[in-house]
């Protein structure tokens, strides 16, 4: 999740300095979306897996 939402954001640099505004706006904010997911499941995983058995 977190390797889609590095991809992203280099999509979202790359538009934006090619001047294509509306494209680097929707793949940063699809790069913060993904990141944030990413970083819930990593802490839901964490929490879960440390529950004495």
């Amino acid at each position: 999740m977190l390797y889609w939402a590095l991809i992203f954001l280099v999509v979202a640099l790359v538009a934006g300095v090619l001047g294509l505004g509306g494209v680097a706006a929707i793949a940063s904010e699809i790069a913060w979306i993904l990141f944030v997911v990413g970083l819930v499941l990593a802490i839901i995983f964490f929490v879960l897996g440390r529950r004495p058995r």
